[in-house]
């Protein structure tokens, strides 16, 4: 199982993305009118990498999902969670 401070760390990474891929594209939005060989070829490698890095946050993204619905299937399978009610008043005991 993921220890919490991994998982916090993990989710810092993907907001800092995510602000990195906004910026990014603020940046290219803003950038537009500028015509030169060199702004147009920053421009286009900038666009490149910011597409590498919208993918690999998807991949970010779904891994954690995939670890979030397997934790929550092992908890339910450890504490016997049948229904969704069970599951739900699970959720607010306090231990």
């Amino acid at each position: 199982m993921e220890c919490p401070e991994n998982s916090h760390t993990q989710e810092r990474l993907i907001g800092d993305l995510r602000q990195v891929i906004e910026n990014a594209e603020e940046l290219l939005k803003n950038t537009d009118h500028y015509s030169s060989i060199l702004y147009q070829g920053a421009r286009a490698r900038l666009l490149h990498a910011l597409q590498t890095a919208t993918e690999e946050l998807a991949r970010f993204e779904d891994a954690q999902l995939t670890r979030m619905i397997a934790a929550t299937h092992a908890a339910n399978v450890l504490h016997h969670d049948v229904t969704g009610e069970a599951k739900m008043m699970r959720a607010f005991l306090t231990e």
